[in-house]
């Protein structure tokens, strides 16, 4: 190991293996997360060779080394023996439990939304077929295709167990074989068996989530006890057999029913109150209050309650539809904002972001559009809650999940289109709507202005949870994963945003406290008071050119508020030196928040937003 000596020095100065709860990286600093910081050794972590500072703050005990993290980490990890992928996230503490059990639901469900997905549009798609008679719904080749859409949620529980298991802290791998078990044809749905002569419920586990949920959840603590209690020799041979033996009792006798019965009891009180209430009401209130789920994050949340849903009725009677009948309208509500603007930067701004909600992809319209100006919300409640009215009374159902323009042939109902029918009208009752209404609301007065200065609303960002950062140079803005720089353009560093400077001045892109400036002055590290850590990398590969054409304007510690200039750099010298100009900036916490969204602005002043970090 190149940095074996390294690494080990830096783990006894943070206190130990047993000190360190989690590490990750950014592009240049280690993170730890320890469990007792006064056990660290920060001056002599400082004198190491090869350490470019410490920075201690309420997010993380970090350790600068430099670009060359990623090798460092890696090597450290290994001697850690924990995995690289598994960031332990989990094991933070959340002071909201309900808040918790949302993000641990939703992060499960959006690795497995792709398969489902497929499966949907699959039925969508063999409905159409058959109804054309091209293919008989009893032929060979019918049926090969329907068993992956039935195969995908009938074995819903492994898909589950599989996303979840290293977000609860348990084996991936023991996980799918604790789904595979519930679900073998010696438990699943089989009735009068017993477990040490205790009897079992009748449970089917099949295209259900919330027992294996529960289960992997309990696995991750039995994994953690099960590590302490055995022998470091015989870890490999006995953790996992102790493991299973009390986790799959524990899954039939406890977490298996309670699962079963809690998803019962979900799926009883929505059909109730579309029974005693109407289901009209449920669609009218989701399609207009979407916007709202999105931005907690809890936009996921709905999924597996929308597959239980399908596999007891054969279709869903409210969610699907409404998430399409939304997410049309946040598309009409742009549409009505791109005819009444004058304003050419805006006109493009909206106009961008109209055709991406209607094909079904609203977060850059909800954070680049709806939180700044807000208004839009109102129209989406309007045209949404219209829409949604118009489907609950009329009764339109979505016989798989899939929602956008693409997912319409979802309902298509057996035997007949106007089911299909219906559902278009609703979604054209509410894009219209929402048009109209935001037409007839206008960009407000006072929002065009602070756009124009640059300036963002305090109170109003804190409590939509949003904070936007205003762009650190003048220029292009490009994606991230368009720059010519690898290290950045994966995201492994964190969500950010690349510009193409046309000035030589960087600006602080928000208040905040200055924590790091690099001795070859091409990168800077500012931390908001809202604990975003931001990195503005200034060029690709500039650190060559050892401060050479950089004239910084900050020093590390200093307070700095948004529009600041940060340095200036003679980028038409760094150009003929034959580096690539782009500054990069990455919020290299992203993981700490609900979401980094970039601008869809494509050029950008000091003033102009550049990203929007949704915070959780």
């Amino acid at each position: 190991m190149k940095y074996k000596e390294f690494n080990e020095n830096i783990i006894k100065y943070v206190g130990g293996k047993e000190n360190i709860q989690a590490v990750v990286h950014c592009m240049t600093r280690l993170r730890f997360t320890l469990k007792d910081r006064n056990k660290t050794n920060t001056a002599a972590l400082k004198d190491l060779d090869g350490v470019i500072d410490v920075v201690s703050n309420n997010v993380a005990y970090q350790i600068i080394i430099g670009t060359h993290v990623v090798d460092v980490y890696d090597e450290l990890i290994d001697l850690l023996g924990i995995s690289g992928n598994d960031k332990e996230e989990v094991h933070k503490v959340k002071k909201n439990w309900i808040k918790a059990v949302l993000d641990v639901v939703s992060e499960s469900m959006t690795p497995i939304l792709e398969p489902i997905i497929c499966a949907g549009l699959l039925a969508a798609f063999l409905s159409i077929i058959s109804l054309t008679g091209l293919i008989s719904p009893n032929s060979p080749t019918y049926q090969i295709f329907d068993a992956l859409r039935v195969s995908v949620f009938y074995f819903l529980p492994i898909l589950m167990a599989m996303s979840s298991a290293k977000r609860l802290g348990a084996s991936p791998y023991l996980a799918v074989a604790l789904a595979a078990t519930i679900l073998s044809e010696s438990i699943n749905g089989v009735k009068g068996l017993n477990l040490f002569g205790i009897p079992l419920p009748q449970i089917t586990y099949a295209n259900s989530f919330i027992p294996i949920l529960l289960a992997v959840w309990f696995m991750g603590y039995v994994t953690k006890f099960v590590k302490r209690i055995v022998p470091n020799a015989l870890q490999y041979f006995m953790t996992p057999l102790l493991i299973m033996l009390i986790t799959l009792p524990a899954t039939l006798l406890v977490f298996g029913p309670l699962g079963y019965y809690l998803g019962e009891g979900i799926i009883a009180f929505f059909n109730l109150l579309m029974k005693y209430v109407g289901s009209w009401f449920v669609m009218m209130l989701y399609s207009a209050l979407q916007p709202f789920i999105v931005m907690l994050g809890a936009g996921n949340f709905i999924m597996p309650v929308v597959a239980s849903l399908i596999s007891a009725n054969g279709y869903d009677p409210a969610f699907i539809s409404s998430c399409t009948i939304s997410d049309i309208a946040v598309g009409g509500s742009m549409l009505g904002y791109f005819l009444r603007t004058r304003n050419r930067k805006q006109k493009q701004l909206f106009g961008t972001v109209t055709l991406s909600a209607i094909l079904g992809v609203t977060e850059p319209a909800i954070y680049g559009v709806f939180v700044k100006y807000r208004r839009p919300f109102i129209a989406v409640m309007i045209g949404g809650g219209l829409g949604g009215l118009f489907a609950g009374l009329t009764g339109v159902k979505a016989y798989s999940i899939a929602w956008g323009l693409f997912g319409l042939p979802a309902y298509i109902g057996k035997g007949h289109f106007m089911n299909l029918w219906l559902m278009v009208a609703s979604v054209i009752i509410s894009f219209v709507g929402a048009a109209i209404a935001a037409f007839l609301l206008g960009v407000p007065a006072e929002d065009s202005a602070e756009d124009e200065a640059g300036n963002v609303d305090n109170a109003v960002a804190s409590k939509l949870q949003t904070v936007s950062l205003s762009s650190v140079v003048k220029g292009d803005l490009v994606q991230l994963a368009e720059v010519g720089d690898a290290a950045f353009s994966t995201g492994s560093m964190g969500k950010g945003i690349g510009i193409k400077p046309t000035d030589d001045h960087i600006y602080a892109p928000i208040d905040g406290k200055v924590t790091a400036v690099f001795p070859t002055k091409h990168a800077i590290g500012i931390t908001g008071s809202n604990g975003i850590e931001i990195l503005i990398h200034i060029g690709i590969d500039t650190v060559e050119l050892e401060g050479k054409y950089f004239t910084l304007q900050v020093k590390e510690g200093e307070t700095v508020s948004r529009g600041d200039v940060l340095a200036v750099v003679d980028f038409s010298k760094v150009v003929e030196a034959g580096y690539d100009p782009t500054v990069m900036v990455i919020i290299t916490n992203t993981n700490d928040f609900l979401d980094v969204i970039p601008s869809v602005n494509q050029i950008v002043t000091d003033k102009d937003q550049m990203l929007n970090v949704v915070l959780g």
